[in-house]
């Protein structure tokens, strides 16, 4: 199989996960996906939040309200993440 076809098998086999943002919390607070897969962060609180990795893999900067922000996931290994703005706000993305 050529490198091209193989990329296509993988992209169709990523899935796309959901993380939502809503009273002050992140719904999972731990989600596990696998690289290449897709995450989004929907905000349904009435104020702006962040998604920031503590090692700095990613971040959102504001997620506005009835906003979202994704990321893909390339790199294995659990990341641990907060709101900036809402330092008790907290999640773990596992990627395998």
């Amino acid at each position: 199989m050529s490198a091209t076809l193989l990329a296509g098998v993988s992209d169709a086999a990523a899935k796309t996960y959901l993380i939502v943002i809503e009273q002050m919390r992140f719904d999972p607070p731990v989600l596990t996906v696998h690289r290449g897969d897709r995450v989004v962060w929907v905000n349904r609180d009435l104020f702006p939040h962040t998604a920031s990795a503590m090692s700095k893999a990613f971040d959102s900067h504001e997620i506005s309200p009835d906003a979202s922000w994704s990321y893909v996931a390339r790199r294995p290994g659990s990341y641990p993440y907060m709101c900036t703005l809402h330092s008790t706000m907290r999640g773990t993305l596992i990627v395998q």
